[in-house]
């Protein structure tokens, strides 16, 4: 059954790029059953009324919470000098699961800015593909010292090997936590000791050095498997 992302469900249409997609692409006509999902943890199933090239209505036929999770992840991610390494990170972290991202200009990092909408679209793509009914919240680009103040567990990244404590071994499962991810040649030592001093605890994800997106994975899919249970 295919998924539809539908922010209103008693609008009773899909929006404009999800009915050509639905008609033209996957050639749904009516009768044909699909799934809403509204990315705030209603998912229904709904059966198609009318079917043209740029129309698509539907009627509900059960619809469902899901409760939100027990814990509460936010990334806060360094923007990357490549652009399609930031959208490969938000479209994983969203299958495995993640409630929250920030992307971080720090003192290292290159780029300016960031393709907002894209990285939105890749989000609600990937909610839909892993038949999710939680849409991460997405924030713009911003600096540090706008994300540091936070409550629950508070995790640095940082390549170093005088303090080598493993993420999957302090973090507490059913916690809300913020994981703060640097760019390429790391934080600096004063934004080190800005977050040091907002009780952020450094941490390391393995003896390996990471690229920026694959270390904010990885912290995602540590703290998804340690919520498991």
């Amino acid at each position: 059954m295919h998924t539809f992302f539908v922010p209103e469900l008693d609008q009773h249409h899909l929006a404009a790029d999800e009915a050509v997609h639905a008609t033209r692409v996957l050639r749904l006509r009516p009768g044909d059953a699909i799934a809403l999902s509204n990315g705030r943890g209603t998912w229904a199933e709904a059966e198609i009324t009318e079917a043209t090239a740029k129309v698509c209505t539907y009627r509900i036929i059960r619809a469902h919470e899901i409760p939100r999770p027990k814990h509460h992840l936010h990334i806060a991610i360094a923007a990357t000098k490549n652009h399609d390494r930031l959208e490969w990170f938000v479209e994983k972290a969203t299958e495995i699961g993640i409630q929250e991202i920030s992307f971080l200009r720090t003192d290292k990092t290159e780029r300016k800015h960031i393709h907002y909408e894209r990285l939105e679209k890749v989000a609600i793509a990937a909610m839909k593909q892993s038949q999710q009914a939680w849409l991460p919240v997405l924030h713009p680009l911003r600096v540090l010292a706008d994300v540091l103040p936070q409550t629950g567990q508070r995790f640095i990244a940082h390549v170093d090997f005088n303090n080598p404590v493993l993420l999957s071994r302090v973090a507490l499962p059913h916690q809300r936590y913020v994981v703060l991810i640097g760019p390429e040649g790391d934080f600096s030592e004063a934004e080190l000791e800005a977050a040091a001093t907002h009780g952020y605890q450094k941490v390391s994800l393995g003896q390996n050095r990471l690229r920026t997106e694959t270390a904010a994975l990885m912290a995602c899919a540590v703290l998804n498997e340690k919520n498991q249970t």
